[in-house]
């Protein structure tokens, strides 16, 4: 094929909204032979010559790729190429680049007006771009069109040039770089749930770490993508909130989901803030006036103000499900409210630093003022009310704390008996009554260990005898592990103490819980 012809296989852009015009003027000229039937075929006879004759420059466009692309043989072109002694794979590769640099050209300068719109050579291009997916020459073509800037909302890419991108993409079968991957999610809603799936898959396979999560979670360009296009991080807050609701007590679903929010927070912070969208447009179900609240990190605030703040947090949400609670009982129809307190605990799943800090808060809190933070925690491990449990709940909360309040404020040696048994009784599930979930008896365990007073041996010991009569050693383990990584994240292991104390439990739950002395969990 010369140049010539390829310049004329791209000299015309099919306008594809045409199509529906033409074809009802198809079925009416079919339809009836009458003056006014031809007197309409002649008004527009020119017209349609011009429109039949760029189709047929497309569908000769799309021949001759899915040639150049297959490397079939043609008798004109290869007596050709015989006469000028060039060989088929160069001559193939010559016109295939020659083309795509065409079609690159043709849609980088188009643009979209009231007068013309280049959508439509946008589409025929990504639809003639399909046989050459997995084709390395066409990798320019690819970005061009994946990058394209669409202003127009009558056309796009098309479904087929999609598809083919995401399974290509899938095997393993095709290189994209990281804005193009981007850019296909944006534009592919099976690409971009596939690559949520796949990422939730990973992270929570049994005997993941905090730190694999995190690991895995921060090289994935999911964040990033969320960070740039608010309407992928809609849709992929709109997957985890569908996967929180069916696995509400899971702590490493929870753990993904708080390790994505930090990474698309700090992806979300490289960005110029003019290119960013509100926090209300990320977060348009959230209750407003818990969001700056709650996206406020830690860090960010004075030590001694860290109480009040999550005191408020807490007060706020008990009107929360008193409202729900109060409608449920006027109408058990109405589910709005049912609807506030989820959205409020799933804000608050995403935001589990502050969790942590109530953790520690309760360390060091006394009887009369841990109610609030108490109430939190409990409510962050039991967010739905079913058969109004979380009264109950709660005095299971507040009975693991005095415990351990009492445990962790006595030198004497041996350990109270009562009160170590009592506690670990908590832990054991309970046949007809609701039982306090593990991760908040373990959560403050760990931290009357790390931050109480006691000396380090004797909350290493308690530690011990809690974790290997309960038979949670892996849960313990997991534990421990995002309180170290949430304490680095905050800069808190500038005390050698904290970091002293959490080693010597690591290596307590690891080395001393197993009867063969093998560690369990590597975390």
């Amino acid at each position: 094929m010369t140049e010539l012809q390829v310049q004329q296989t791209t000299a015309h852009c099919l306008n594809v909204q045409e199509m529906p015009f033409w074809h009802e003027k198809a079925i009416a000229w079919g339809q009836a032979d009458t003056p006014h039937t031809r007197n309409d075929i002649s008004l527009h006879l020119k017209r349609l010559r011009n429109f039949l004759q760029q189709l047929l420059s497309e569908i000769s466009s799309v021949k001759v790729l899915c040639h150049l692309a297959t490397d079939e043989e043609d008798g004109a072109a290869v007596a050709l190429m015989r006469h000028f002694g060039v060989p088929t794979k160069e001559y193939h590769l010559k016109v295939l680049k020659k083309m795509v640099t065409r079609i690159q050209e043709s849609i980088g300068n188009g643009r979209c007006s009231s007068k013309g719109c280049s959508c439509g050579s946008i589409w025929a291009a990504s639809e003639a771009c399909v046989p050459l997916i997995t084709c390395p020459e066409a990798s320019p073509l690819i970005d061009a069109l994946l990058q394209q800037q669409m202003s127009c909302i009558r056309e796009g890419l098309s479904e087929n040039f999609l598809d083919a991108l995401h399974s290509a993409y899938s095997r393993c079968d095709l290189l994209l770089d990281e804005q193009a991957v981007v850019s296909l999610w944006y534009q592919s809603l099976p690409s971009l749930e596939e690559a949520v799936l796949n990422l939730l898959e990973s992270a929570t396979t049994a005997g993941s770490t905090p730190n694999q999560v995190e690991d895995r979670v921060s090289k994935s360009l999911l964040p990033k993508a969320c960070a740039q296009h608010c309407s992928v991080f809609l849709v992929v807050n709109d997957i985890f909130r569908t996967v929180l609701k069916q696995t509400e007590t899971n702590e490493r679903v929870k753990n993904v989901f708080q390790t994505f929010t930090k990474c698309f927070f700090m992806e979300l912070s490289r960005l110029q803030p003019q290119t960013s969208a509100s926090l209300k447009a990320f977060f348009p179900q959230s209750p407003p006036s818990l969001l700056i609240p709650l996206f406020t990190m830690p860090s960010e605030m004075p030590q001694e103000s860290l109480k009040n703040h999550l005191m408020w947090v807490s007060s706020s949400l008990q009107r929360l499900t008193e409202e729900e609670e109060d409608e449920e009982d006027s109408d058990s129809s109405n589910m709005r409210g049912n609807h506030k307190v989820f959205e409020a605990w799933f804000l608050l799943v995403q935001c589990g630093y502050w969790v942590q800090v109530v953790v520690q808060l309760l360390v060091t809190s006394g009887p009369e003022d841990c109610g609030p933070l108490l109430w939190l925690l409990t409510f962050y491990h039991h967010p739905t009310n079913r058969w109004h449990h979380r009264a109950s709940q709660l005095v299971q909360a507040k009975a693991a704390w005095d415990h351990l309040y009492s445990l962790f404020s006595i030198v004497a040696h041996p350990l109270p008996a009562d009160h170590l048994q009592s506690f670990i009784s908590l832990l054991a599930p309970k046949p007809q009554q609701p039982s306090l979930a593990p991760s908040l008896t373990l959560n403050l365990l760990v931290n009357f260990a790390t931050f109480g007073q006691l000396p380090q041996s004797i909350s290493a010991e308690i530690t011990q005898k809690v974790v290997h009569q309960s038979g949670l050693q892996d849960e313990a383990a997991r534990v421990l592990s995002s309180l170290r990584l949430g304490l680095n994240d905050r800069g808190s292991f500038a005390n050698d103490r904290v970091h002293l104390r959490i080693e010597e439990l690591h290596n307590t739950i690891k080395n001393k819980c197993k009867p063969d002395g093998r560690s369990q969990t590597d975390t």
